[in-house]
């Protein structure tokens, strides 16, 4: 039988810091690259697949069939809230240092849910359906936080 037994003063381990990295830098490619691009010029675009779905954000292949995806497409930059979370207390590294929420959203002319920031106020003005629009940084970039945030779209009517 194992009886656990506390290491003498004089056997302590040794122990140093140590820091892992990967450093490394990776491009983007010629999807992901246009639509960086799109986004520093305040537009968003899909891609899309032989059966007819946008894609958003863009992927090199369909995820259904693995066909390479090849025609852009120009999205809208308002959308509709499918599913979403409250963060009621943002981490540093978070979009938004004060309550928001994260959402999926499908953007008008897509298919796909494009998860995003919902900077909404207060939790009471979330619901599922709802439609939001892109706030843009102000100064773009090419990145994704070129979108600042999305929030509620004060044109509910327009379909």
């Amino acid at each position: 039988m194992f009886q656990y037994r506390p290491m003498p003063a004089e056997h302590e381990p040794l122990h140093a810091s140590f820091t892992l990295e990967y450093a490394y830098t990776r491009s983007t490619g010629p999807v992901v690259g246009r639509f960086l691009t799109g986004l520093r010029d305040r537009r968003i675009e899909g891609v899309k697949t032989r059966e007819g779905r946008v894609l958003v954000p863009p992927a090199e292949y369909d995820p259904e069939t693995g066909e390479a995806t090849e025609d852009f497409v120009e999205v809208g930059s308002a959308g509709v809230v499918q599913t979403w979370s409250w963060v009621a207390e943002p981490l540093p590294k978070h979009p938004l240092q004060r309550p928001f929420a994260w959402a999926l959203i499908q953007l008008d002319g897509a298919d796909t849910g494009f998860l995003h920031a919902v900077d909404a106020g207060d939790e009471s003005q979330m619901s599922t359906g709802m439609r939001v629009r892109v706030r843009w940084a102000e100064e773009t970039k090419g990145f994704i936080t070129d979108i600042a945030c999305f929030e509620p779209d004060s044109n509910e009517a327009r379909a």
